[in-house]
């Protein structure tokens, strides 16, 4: 038996943002329940590290070697939970690269997760609701927008983001929640 995809909001930390970065820490969650988060034991060639990059994760290397579940664990149970269904990550590009950095590390091809921006889950849910309505698909693209931007606005007057990956990812399902709230208050004041 398949399983039924879902969404799926995941976020890295990284050593840094510098070329020779890597994963150390890897969170997700599943819109319809469920969430794993994982420190990475790095690699042996994975030896980049920043000092700036740690004050905002609060991670040590020491503390990855330690604690860390091998990189390779991790890159397999991640194929193992999250393939086949909807990855989405607020900076797809930067977790694009830890991504495909600890799965081809681990020996597994870089393309076998996929990411997409957050937005992309944001904006699908509210066109939904608006369609589901019966609004016209003229309106769909500029109120999905509107309704982004008031729900990033409300998420930013919260406070920075942990740069935890779990306590991220949660907080982009909220903001997820949030924006099909509010497409559907807007369908209901019409």
């Amino acid at each position: 038996m398949s399983k039924r995809p879902d969404i799926v909001f995941l976020d890295f930390e990284a050593s840094s943002l510098g070329k020779e970065s890597y994963p150390i820490e890897v969170g997700w969650i599943f819109a319809s329940g469920g969430e794993e988060s994982h420190l990475i034991r790095p690699a042996p060639s994975w030896t980049d590290w920043s000092a700036e990059s740690e004050a905002t994760h609060r991670l040590t290397r020491d503390q990855l070697l330690a604690e860390g579940t091998p990189h390779d664990e991790v890159a397999r149970r991640m194929l193992d939970v999250l393939s086949g269904h909807v990855l989405h990550a607020t900076a797809p590009s930067w977790d694009g690269q830890w991504l495909s950095k600890l799965l081809r590390s681990a020996g597994l091809p870089r393309h076998a997760l996929r990411l997409q921006d957050t937005d992309v889950a944001h904006e699908e849910a509210i066109i939904r609701i608006l369609r589901d309505a019966g609004r016209p698909e003229s309106e769909w693209a500029a109120h999905a927008k509107e309704i982004i931007g008031q729900a990033r606005l409300k998420d930013e007057a919260e406070g920075d983001p942990d740069h935890r990956a779990l306590a991220d990812a949660k907080r982009e399902l909220r903001v997820w929640h949030d924006v099909q709230k509010r497409a559907r208050d807007y369908v209901r004041s019409l």
